[in-house]
């Protein structure tokens, strides 16, 4: 370790900033958001600069730096364009043990400036030692996206509850258990999902049962279940929530139709039942589903139920948090990018389009009524798009339905196969000519059925796709 990571505190105290331009207007703003006192010593200031003297946030000494101006402050930071006065000031700030950073310039600097990641009271840190600032950012942006902006909330939290967990328990090791078992439970996911009522209630009443069974875990670790939408197929459009969350369950219930490269995203040590629920085949019916979930919340467990596309679409979400919650045990739901819209995107066709569909209907293409049980005569008004859900096999019947209910048979109708992955298929065509299509394809599941105006729109919007794509690989390689 080349420098000691320390966090310094700021507040009401004096530093100063050695320049007017852009850079040392940014570090005059760090500092004061540390809850410093800045002066500015320049001869000139940019408007950035200007701004903040004019509201009153610093004080500017219009001046050269020179010898003994960094007396009485407790740092100094330098942003200047000029090599010679850059030296001055950390010379000068050498002399009197003052601690200096000098923009840009590592070899001048006795402490850096890191990129931060910021959460109400938490604060990260991100440093390459000088070498790379940039390096640095991308390292910030990556955290960013890692820790949920909830996490401030969450250790507001705790420090209101400090007190009270040490009066509770004498011991320190106790008291160390006892927070271990409470953020390996439901409470960081109710304190950074904005519940924080609940989150008070669950420390509550932890706190009033009785200190030894609590330190061992009394009810502090009970289990919890999340519906995680998985998105339509690409890992990369897994919503940062749910790979979260999938990460820290203790058993994982995924459907057939998960990708393993999602599933793969757990921690290794999570246990995976596959309930392999696809048109036709149901390793375990509903009910068993359900009843699994129950069960394994009911063990402590942690239970990431995923799901493909978002669980309240066509996923029987519902069925699952109703029997979840009547168990008395906590359940969240997890939304994910349904089906419809990610393989429409990927495939190039929009769902609204100004001239061609004002809305957009998602229909179950799978059931074994006669007449499928469906309002055929809304179905076929103009202006609207329909998108059928698990409807592959009924793709001749939903065609046909169609056109006998006032469609007209050269109405643009799209397949749309393991939409969002890489062996995305597309099969365009119209009501009268899909069926035969599908029978020479032989498309495999999961598939979309698009029917509407906007699906003649993928030859025009093709070159935007592939566009997307391409930009795509060039961000994964940039990464």
């Amino acid at each position: 370790m080349e420098n000691l990571p320390i966090f310094m505190n700021l507040k009401d105290r004096p530093a100063l900033v050695v320049g007017g331009g852009t850079v040392a207007a940014r570090k005059a703003e760090l500092i004061l958001l540390a809850g410093g006192k800045v002066t500015v010593i320049a001869p000139r200031v940019r408007n950035e600069m200007r701004r903040m003297i004019e509201d009153g946030r610093v004080e500017w000494r219009e001046q050269s730096f020179g010898p003994g101006a960094v007396r009485g402050f407790r740092i100094v930071i330098a942003a200047t364009d000029n090599d010679a006065v850059n030296r001055l000031v950390f010379d000068e700030c050498e002399r009197h043990a003052i601690p200096v950073n000098v923009a840009d310039q590592p070899e001048l600097c006795s402490f850096i400036l890191p990129s931060i990641v910021e959460r109400g009271p938490i604060t990260i840190a991100v440093s390459t030692g000088g070498r790379s600032p940039i390096l640095a950012r991308l390292l910030k942006a990556r955290l960013e996206t890692l820790i949920p902006a909830g996490f401030g909330a969450l250790a507001d939290l705790l420090g209101r509850y400090r007190s009270a967990v040490k009066a509770h328990f004498a011991k320190l090791d106790d008291r160390k258990r006892f927070w271990e078992r409470m953020l390996d439970g439901p409470l960081v996911n109710l304190a950074t999902s904005g519940k924080v009522d609940e989150a008070e209630r669950l420390i509550e009443q932890a706190l009033r049962l009785p200190a030894s069974p609590a330190s061992e875990g009394g009810d502090v670790g009970r289990g919890e279940v999340w519906l995680i939408g998985a998105g339509p197929g690409d890992p990369d459009l897994l919503t940062l929530k749910a790979l979260r969350l999938l990460q820290q369950a203790d058993v994982v219930v995924y459907d057939k139709l998960v990708p393993e490269a999602i599933i793969n995203l757990a921690r290794r040590e999570a246990e995976r039942i596959n309930v392999g629920k696809s048109m036709g085949h149901h390793t375990l019916p509903q009910d068993d589903i359900n009843q699994l979930l129950v069960e394994l919340a009911r063990q402590g467990k942690r239970v990431a139920r995923l799901k493909g596309g978002d669980p309240f679409v066509f996923g029987r979400g519902g069925e699952e948090m109703e029997s979840v919650v009547a168990a008395g045990l906590p359940c969240l739901a997890v939304p994910g990018i349904t089906a419809a819209a990610g393989c429409a995107a990927s495939a190039g066709i929009p769902l609204t389009h100004r001239d061609c569909a004002q809305s957009v209907r998602f229909v179950t293409g799978h059931t074994r009524k006669d007449g499928m049980g469906l309002d055929w005569r809304a179905l076929v008004a103009e202006g609207q798009t329909l998108v059928f859900y698990m409807g592959l096999s009924n793709v001749e019947r939903i065609c046909d339905h169609l056109k006998a209910h006032g469609m007209r048979a050269d109405m643009p109708a799209a397949v749309i196969e393991r939409g969002t992955l890489a062996d995305q298929r597309v099969f365009a065509g119209t009501l009268a000519t899909l069926p035969d299509i599908v029978r020479a394809e032989q498309p495999r599941s999961p598939s979309l059925i698009v029917v509407g105006e906007v699906v003649s729109l993928r030859e025009r919007l093709g070159f935007v796709e592939a566009q997307c794509k391409r930009s795509a690989d060039m961000a994964l390689f940039a990464a």
